[in-house]
């Protein structure tokens, strides 16, 4: 049984939503989201879904850059 499992909070600042998705906090930062230090990251979907918006370009240049 997992954290979100068990009802941890997002840790985006001034956001007491659920988590429903822990990903790595480094991609948190990337995002330059406002989120409380932590070791993973913790989020609401709605927060979890601006962090992928986010990072969609990142993904996607990291991605061609190890292809052939």
């Amino acid at each position: 049984m997992g954290k979100v499992e068990k009802g941890v909070k997002c840790i985006i600042k001034g956001c007491n939503q659920q988590a429903v998705r822990s990903i790595s906090y480094d991609r948190v930062v990337s995002a330059k989201m406002n989120a409380e230090p932590s070791r993973r990251g913790y989020l609401c979907a709605t927060h979890y879904r601006d962090v992928k918006k986010r990072t969609k370009q990142d993904k996607k240049l990291e991605k061609w850059r190890f292809m052939g």
